[in-house]
């Protein structure tokens, strides 16, 4: 059995704090757990990128400690975080949507995994671009699917799309994450190619922007339209598999129950 233990404020018989790696969901406050909410006003310093600490800012008090980067920073926060929990501050430690999916939970386990520190670390969950549009698109995520992300900043573009030919190949409802940005514009329509040699031009494909965020934009097309609209790096994607169907302005693919 693990230490357990019930959450900031518990008493820290080794000294250290502790690390709530949080998720704080697609950006709207009312979108975040009561856990996260909670904990980020508890703790005693608070460590994120820079757009992400203007969406929590009135959760944050004066007595509170910030750290906080611009783009790129991932690793510097990562270790500014675990700095100051070994110097017994508790932490939380933000990430947009939900932290163990294309979030920082990864990079602060990896981290003190790699370097052995004993801390203690707790996820927080979050709601993930891919459920937030999801719900704003009805429920087209109702079977088996897939999370890709087609930025290749960390990943080789041909494992990316090896990985994109063989969801479509199996007919899985398919998110697209970080779908298209101003250097790279090729790769959305690459992947549009790749649907395409094994899912029906009508397949319907929903497209949102600024999921459950201020000025959320929705769009319900199919493959052979959907590069006619704006598809940016605040955009998901969702490509439906062979069953899923439109109905009015709801995206939907079937469980298999009998209705």
């Amino acid at each position: 059995m693990g230490d357990i233990w019930t959450g900031v404020g518990d008493m820290k018989k080794d000294g250290k704090g502790r690390i709530y790696v949080i998720g704080i969901g697609p950006g709207d406050i009312e979108q975040m757990s009561l856990k996260a909410y909670r904990t980020i006003q508890e703790v005693d310093v608070i460590v994120g990128y820079k757009t992400y600490m203007k969406i929590i800012e009135e959760l944050i008090s004066s007595k509170q400690e910030i750290f906080s980067t611009g783009m790129r920073g991932e690793l510097e926060r990562t270790e500014k975080a675990i700095e100051y929990a070994l110097n017994g501050k508790d932490v939380a430690f933000i990430s947009s949507g939900d932290p163990g999916i294309y979030g920082m939970a990864g990079l602060m386990l990896e981290k003190i995994s790699e370097e052995k520190i004993n801390l203690n670390v707790e996820i927080v969950p979050g709601i993930s671009s891919a459920n937030a549009a999801a719900a704003s698109l009805g429920a087209p995520l109702m079977h088996d699917f897939a999370v890709i992300s087609l930025s290749d900043l960390l990943t080789p573009w041909k494992k990316i799309e090896k990985r994109l030919y063989k969801a479509a190949e199996s007919d899985f409802v398919i998110a697209l994450y970080n779908p298209r940005s101003k250097k790279r514009i090729k790769q959305f329509e690459i992947a549009r190619d790749i649907f395409l040699k094994y899912k029906d031009s009508e397949t319907p494909v929903g497209i949102v922007r600024n999921a459950r965020r201020g000025q959320e934009e929705i769009i319900i097309t199919n493959l052979a339209k959907m590069l006619e609209y704006r598809i940016d790096m605040l955009t998901t994607v969702i490509i439906g598999n062979s069953e899923t169907f439109v109905d009015g302005k709801r995206m939907i693919t079937p469980r298999g129950y009998e209705v």
